[in-house]
This record gives structure tokens, C-alpha cells and sequence, in this order.
């Protein structure tokens, strides 16, 4: 069972002031800037945590604001430090950097800032002394300026950007860790680099150079290097044999992206193995072999595996003085091998492989994550997923981190339908259901794509409605409103979410019910019922529609008084017309009059000639009454005929007497099965007739 113990004292504090920043850290000045109070002094610990929770808080849920002038709050490091930020996404901008440029950040983590320019090059110089730690992954337009800075530009006349040609890291003496990942093509890497002394750690993801013997200038220093996606060659290899101090390589690549000439072979092993005596991280997935490394052992077992060097499966990872910390081998047949020689293997092979896969690439490397979980997807669908809350947070994580990226939406939202089942729910805890919830609406919210709405919609009727969907009640609500408001939707995701939506509405106060009345629920699901009628098509999104609108207006007279506002009684009618033998779909709407006949006020609209004219018969009705095996229509039945004789007991009372619905009601008193509830109010509607006959002695003769 996962855990559901309360979040941290700083977590719970963070969250609060995020979200009340003007009721506690700051003021507003002039009405829209924030400031912060004079009197507040933070540390670099709380600052981190506000500034890197805010810019999750921004891109992960869309409720939350993002105020243009957040980043001023830290420009002055006398009352607030920053050392270590991560920043993502398009909210980040050039000013937001220049307002903190005074910090001396230790380390900074700037991904898929696209919006970024050259001017933050110049803003990045000013943490050069103090700077360990640069990303600049996906930063594409970093290193462009316009051409002509200042000249003319509207949307004719775009200003054209170019190459930033004089930046170098000059000056970053304490620089170790850089990444550089799909950096803008064309930018000089060697130049760019190589002023810095002490290289520990480089990602030249997506990024083609032909010769990169100019990383042998780090031989002594370089212990981690990547170089996912780039074509490599022999020279590249070779180079890559001097670097003896690595400890983590990757050269992987993506297999489905481009054409590679190089093949890996076990030449190329060997040398790795021989070379890099210090590697404990090796990743060469995505690499086709150009000759079988494999080794069949005498020794193996089917179901055995091994760690141990000396059993490795890959013939030259037999030299390796001991097993790697990790190796990946996603999409190689190498990960199929029983005995490899690493504790932690990314591949296809089984749960355990898949779920590395995942935890590994899913920061940058969006397109290899979706595959993965492409493929934990058939895992919990196919077999029983063993490591299930790992599972959960690794695909919430890839969900938040990518909420753009149709592939990861669409795969990640279909393993959430199988991850939340109820074969899984008792291990899940109530917080990481919430937030397997949060990341569905992001999804629903971010991406209108069929399918992703489809999978969302599906997920979330894994959960208890209304009970865990609460927290975020105006929120699904909206969104399901959003779905169905199209008239040419597709017809499966009509038909979820009228279900879910029709759940939120049953058993919920009035408050709930008035205010999803506000959004357009009773206007939307008229829409449909009058779409159904234009079709001719008494199907459940129909039947679901008029039980949705039963359950809003219970009690509700606002939402009463707009169904008939809305033309609800013309549609009742012409429902009736069109499907006279529907007994299920009379129940849902003659539910829904009686909430309506239960308002006073509203009573005199329902007398009007042609609605009296349709209850000229109460054998619909009286045909359920006998259902011992169906308590809840036989329910509904005996209340439908207590709210018509108690309302207008002139013209029902004689016709209930008249068919014989007296004794039908008596029968069914008799009933064991039948509800007590039920009982009563069938003795009720019996003392309704009787005191009718009694008072008016000429209608029973």
C-alpha cells in the first residue's frame, strides 16, 4: 500500500505561498506587479524550492497563474538568494533572467526555453564566476539575435535572426557540468567550450560534428559524456578510447529518427572495455550490431540471470573488472540475453527493463520514453504490472514533464486506464490517485486530440464519482462540458463523458449542483438530447442525458427553471413521441418532471393542454410496479405516481383508480423484495385515492 503520509511542513508552506503570494510574501503594486514585503530575508533553500515549485506549479497545472513579474521577487540577493534553479517551458523569458542576474547561482537548469534569446547569453555571463552547473537543452533560439537590432519589423517584415558569432563560456572558470543539447545547428561547439578548464561532465544530444578530438583536451577531467544521436564514425571512436577517466558514456541513439551509417561491433566494445577501466554507465541503445557479440553458455538457465562479468551473455563485456551500474540496451537484442553484466539495464525484455527505460529518458529523450511506455502499457494490460507505484510515478512524471507531446499523452494516458483499475487500488494511496487525476485533466486540458480524450475519460472512471473527484469538482465538470459541447463529437467519448458527467451530479449537495447549472450543464445536455431526436437514436447517451438532468435538478430549482427556460418540455414531448416503448429512458425524464412539479412556482408551466394530453395512460408506469426483481424501478414507479396524484389528484387519481393501479400497488406491499421506503410511499398513494374518492363520491360511482 503506498504511502498516505501528509507532505512535508516546507512542502505544505511552499504550496500555500505560491499559491497567496500577495497575502504573504508580497504586495501588489499598482494593482498587477508584485513586490516583495520589505521585512522578508530567505535563504538560498526556500528561494530554490519557491522558484523551482512555481515553474512546475505553471506548466502542470493549469489553474495556476503565471504572474509576469515572479522572478523580480529574487532580483535583489540582500533579501533573497538563489543558488540552484531549474527552469522550463515557454514561461521563462529573457527578462526573467536578466531580473535575477545579480544571484550567484551555483547551478541553473534552463530546458525547452525556447523563448529565450541571445540577450540571456549576455544575462548568463554575469553568473560566471559562481556557476558549477549549465543546461541549455532545447534552449533553440539562445544563441540567435536579430540582424538588425532596432531596424524596422512588423509581421510582413520579420526581423531575421542569426548566429550569435563572438559567445564563448570565456571566463566560467568553476564550470564542470554543460549540456548543450539540440543546440541550434551551426554554432561552433569546439570554440564555444573550450575555454573551460575543468570539464567534468558534457550532452551534446542531437548535435552532428564530424571530429570531436578536441574533447581529448578534457582527458583528464571528463567523467560523464553524451552523445545521443550523433552519427558516429571511427575517428569519433577513437577519440572517444582517451577519454580514460569516463565513468558514464552514452552514445546511444534513436533508432527510429534517421538513418545511421555507423553500426556497432565488437571491436568497438572491446576497445570501450579496455579503455575506459573507470566506466560504470554505458548506454548503447538504439544500436544496431554489425556482428553477433552474444556468447551461448552451457551454464545458463532458463529464468537464471547473472550479473557477474565473467557469465556475460555480450562476449567483450566479459573483461570488465566489474559489473556497470547501469547499461542500457532499449531497442538492441542484447537486452534479451540472460546474463548482463550491469545491476540496472534499460530494454524491452521484461517490467524491470521497461520501467528503467522509462526513468532514464523520459527528462529529454520524449520520443525513446513514449515507446517504453508503449510498452508498460502492454504489460499492464496483457500480464499483472508488479512494480505498480513505481510504474505510476514514472508515467505521471513523463505525463507532467511532456503535456505537449501527443505520443506521450496518448501512451501514457492509455497506462493510466489499466495502472488505476481495481485490481491495482488497494495499493494506490489517496494522494498519488489525486495526482494521477491532476495529470488526466492537464492531459484532457492541453490536448484536444480523440484519442487522449478518449483515454482521460476512460481513466477517470476508474475512480469513486463523485467522492475522489471533488478536489477538482468545477474543473472535470468544465472539461467534460468542453468535450460535449461540439455537436459532431465522437461517439464513444459522448458517451463516457456523459456517463461521468451524469456521475458527478448524483449524490452531490445543492451547492455543487447549482454551480455545475451555472456552467451550462442543463444547456448542454439538452443539446444532446436534441441532436438524438434529429437523428431518431434512443441510445445511452440519450438515456444518459435525461438521468444527468434528473440528478441536477433534485432539489434544484435554479436548474429547474432553466431546463424549462431552455425548452426542456418541448423536447420532453417530443421524446415521447418519438420513442413511446423506451420504459428505461420515461423513467429518467418523468424523474426529472417530477423535480420539476415539486417547485411551486414552476408548476403552472407544466400545465399546459399538450403535456396533460400525454398522460393519458398510466400503464407505462404501472407496468413496473409488479418488478420484484427490480427494486429501483419498482421504486421509482410508486414515486412517479405519489408526485402526479399528490399534484394534480383531480385528473390522476381517477385514471390510477380507473386502471387498476390500486390494486397493483396493494400487491406489491405484499412483496418481500420491495423497499420499505418503497412500501410506504405506496400506501401513501393509496391514501391519496381513497381520501379523493371520499371527497368526490360521483367520480367513483
Amino acid at each position: 500500500m503506498a504511502s498516505d503520509s501528509p507532505e512535508s511542513l516546507m512542502t505544505l508552506c511552499t504550496d500555500y505561498c505560491l499559491h497567496n503570494l500577495e497575502g504573504t510574501l508580497c504586495y501588489l503594486l499598482d494593482n498587477e506587479t508584485l513586490r516583495l514585503h520589505p521585512d522578508i530575508f530567505l535563504p538560498s533553500e526556500i528561494c530554490d524550492r519557491l522558484v523551482n515549485e512555481y515553474v512546475e506549479l505553471v506548466n502542470s497545472d493549469s489553474i495556476f497563474e503565471h504572474n509576469e513579474s515572479f522572478f523580480t521577487l529574487f532580483s535583489d540577493p540582500r533579501s533573497t538568494r538563489l543558488a540552484r534553479i531549474h527552469l522550463r517551458e515557454d514561461i521563462v523569458q529573457d527578462q526573467d533572467l536578466e531580473a535575477i542576474r545579480k544571484q550567484d547561482l551555483v547551478e541553473l537548469f534552463l530546458t525547452n526555453c525556447e523563448k529565450l534569446t541571445a540577450k540571456s547569453l549576455q544575462t548568463l555571463t554575469s553568473f560566471s564566476p559562481t556557476l558549477i552547473s549549465l543546461s541549455l537543452f532545447g534552449c533553440s533560439n539562445i544563441f540567435l539575435e536579430e540582424e538588425n537590432p532596432g531596424g524596422c519589423e512588423d509581421d510582413f517584415n520579420p526581423s531575421r535572426q542569426v548566429l550569435v558569432k563572438d559567445f564563448t563560456f570565456e571566463g566560467f572558470s568553476r564550470l564542470r557540468f554543460l549540456n548543450l543539447g539540440r543546440m541550434t545547428e551551426g554554432v561552433k561547439v569546439e570554440t564555444l567550450i573550450r575555454p573551460l578548464a575543468s570539464l567534468t561532465a558534457l550532452d551534446l544530444s542531437h548535435i552532428q560534428l564530424n571530429d570531436i578530438l578536441f574533447l581529448t583536451q578534457w582527458k583528464d577531467s571528463l567523467a560523464s559524456l553524451v552523445l545521443y544521436n550523433m552519427d558516429l564514425c571511427e575517428e569519433h571512436i577513437q577519440a572517444i578510447a582517451q577519454l580514460r577517466n569516463l565513468r558514464h558514456l552514452d552514445i546511444s541513439r534513436d533508432r527510429l529518427s534517421s538513418y545511421y551509417k555507423f553500426k556497432l561491433t565488437r571491436k568497438v566494445l572491446n576497445l570501450f572495455v579496455e579503455n575506459l577501466g573507470n566506466l560504470t554507465s554505458l548506454d548503447i541503445s538504439g544500436h544496431t550490431m554489425l556482428e553477433n557479440c552474444t556468447i551461448s553458455s552451457m551454464e545458463e538457465k532458463v529464468g537464471q540471470t547473472s550479473t557477474n562479468p565473467e557469465k556475460s551473455s555480450i562476449a567483450p563485456f566479459r573483461n570488465l573488472k566489474r559489473p556497470l551500474q547501469f547499461l542500457g540496451l532499449f531497442e538492441t537484442s542484447l537486452c534479451r540475453l540472460s546474463y548482463i553484466p550491469a545491476y540496472k539495464v534499460t530494454g524491452d525484455k521484461n517490467e524491470d527493463q521497461v520501467l528503467n527505460a522509462i526513468e532514464a529518458y523520459t527528462e529529454h529523450r520524449q520520443e525513446i520514453t513514449s515507446r517504453a511506455i508503449n510498452l508498460l502499457f502492454d504489460i499492464a494490460r496483457i500480464e499483472r504490472c508488479t512494480q505498480l507505484l513505481r510504474a505510476l510515478k514514472l508515467v505521471i512524471t513523463a505525463l507532467k514533464c511532456h503535456k505537449y507531446d501527443k505520443n506521450i499523452q496518448v501512451t501514457g494516458s492509455a497506462a493510466l486506464f489499466y495502472l488505476t483499475n481495481s485490481e491495482y487500488r488497494m495499493e494506490q494511496s489517496i494522494k498519488l490517485r489525486r495526482q494521477v487525476i491532476q495529470v488526466v485533466l492537464n492531459g484532457m486540458e492541453s490536448y484536444q486530440e480523440v484519442t487522449v480524450q478518449r483515454n482521460c475519460c476512460l481513466t477517470l472512471c476508474n475512480f469513486s464519482i463523485p467522492e475522489e473527484l471533488e478536489f477538482q469538482y468545477r474543473r472535470v465538470n468544465e472539461l467534460l462540458l468542453n468535450i460535449l459541447n461540439p455537436t459532431r463529437q465522437d461517439e464513444s467519448i459522448q458517451r463516457i463523458a456523459v456517463h461521468l458527467c451524469n456521475a458527478l451530479v448524483c449524490q452531490v449537495d445543492n451547492d455543487h449542483k447549482e454551480a455545475v447549472g451555472k456552467m451550462g450543464f442543463v444547456m448542454t445536455m439538452l443539446k444532446l438530447i436534441q441532436k438524438k431526436l434529429v437523428d431518431k437514436t434512443c441510445d445511452q447517451v440519450m438515456e444518459f442525458s435525461w438521468s444527468a438532468l434528473w440528478n441536477i435538478t433534485d432539489e434544484t430549482p435554479d436548474n429547474c427553471e432553466m431546463f424549462l427556460n431552455y425548452s426542456g418540455m418541448k423536447l420532453f414531448l417530443e421524446c415521447l413521441k418519438e420513442f413511446p416503448n423506451k420504459q428505461e429512458l420515461h423513467r429518467n425524464m418523468l424523474g426529472l418532471l417530477g423535480n420539476v412539479a415539486e417547485v411551486q412556482e414552476l408548476r403552472p408551466q407544466l400545465m399546459t393542454s399538450q403535456f396533460i394530453s400525454v398522460f393519458r395512460s398510466f400503464e407505462p408506469i404501472l407496468r413496473l410496479i409488479p418488478q420484484g426483481i427490480s427494486p429501483v424501478s419498482q421504486h421509482w414507479a410508486t414515486w412517479a405516481l405519489y408526485n402526479l396524484v399528490s399534484v394534480y389528484p383531480d385528473k390522476y387519481c381517477p385514471l390510477l383508480i380507473k386502471e387498476g393501479g390500486l390494486l397493483l400497488l396493494r400487491d406489491m406491499i405484499k412483496m418481500a423484495s420491495a423497499r420499505p421506503e418503497t412500501k410506504e410511499m405506496g400506501r401513501k398513494v393509496i391514501e391519496h385515492c381513497n381520501n379523493f374518492m371520499d371527497e368526490n363520491m360521483d367520480t367513483s360511482r
